[in-house]
């Protein structure tokens, strides 16, 4: 079970690498939590983004994923809900007065918020649920095993990648959380910074047609 050749794993292996290093809702999430709240919440975001695309490997594993690549009605509820969350984060960093910062950001409440945060911001996006549905099975091999427990090993795999991109970027993000800790007007621009990010993100995601 599972033998592959060492020119699928690096041409897998490559590609979720390239992959994790493309921008989107996610990465945004990350940095801006750690810029806002310093590494930890970097982190709690960065845990919860992946547990959010778990639940999505599994659905393409097992086809519940192929709903959303069906079904328009389906794939236009969630969405809609996605874009909406993102748009919502996007009104709340620009309502900011830079203040987030300075209040009590390291609370095991705060971090489990971020935490959610991050886990709905992943499930609520199905350009994601439709990506591992067209990437993984590229990489299944005939008698290599069972092919729901292919799909399932890519996918994890690819959010396993992501432990070699994220961290640095958090800990990137964390320098500048020690300045804007200290500059409440660099910190009010960062939030109108990020919460245009975050409205172009919704709103790209709510102009997303159905493949």
């Amino acid at each position: 079970m599972f033998d592959y050749t060492f020119s699928h794993w690096f041409t897998f292996l490559t590609a979720a690498f390239l992959l994790n290093l493309s921008p989107g809702p996610d990465m945004a999430f990350i940095l801006s939590q750690t810029v806002k709240k310093g590494m930890p919440a970097g982190f709690c975001a960065m845990f919860g983004i992946w547990l959010g695309a778990t639940i999505h490997v599994f659905f393409a594993a097992f086809g519940l994923s192929i709903v959303l690549a069906t079904s328009a009605i389906a794939f236009s509820i969630v969405k809609w809900v996605g874009a909406i969350y993102l748009i919502w984060l996007g009104i709340q960093a620009l309502r900011s007065d830079g203040s987030l910062l300075l209040t009590n950001n390291k609370d095991n409440h705060s971090m489990a918020k971020v935490f959610k945060q991050g886990f709905w911001v992943a499930v609520l996006n199905p350009k994601v649920a439709i990506f591992f549905l067209a990437f993984l099975p590229q990489f299944t091999v005939v008698g290599a095993g069972p092919i729901n427990a292919q799909l399932f090993l890519h996918g994890i795999l690819v959010i396993a990648v992501a432990a070699l991109v994220e961290p640095p970027i958090i800990l990137i993000g964390g320098k500048l959380n020690s300045y804007l800790s200290n500059n409440r007007k660099a910190s009010k621009w960062m939030d109108r910074w990020l919460g245009g990010v975050f409205i172009s993100l919704g709103i790209k995601l709510a102009l997303t047609r159905k493949i």
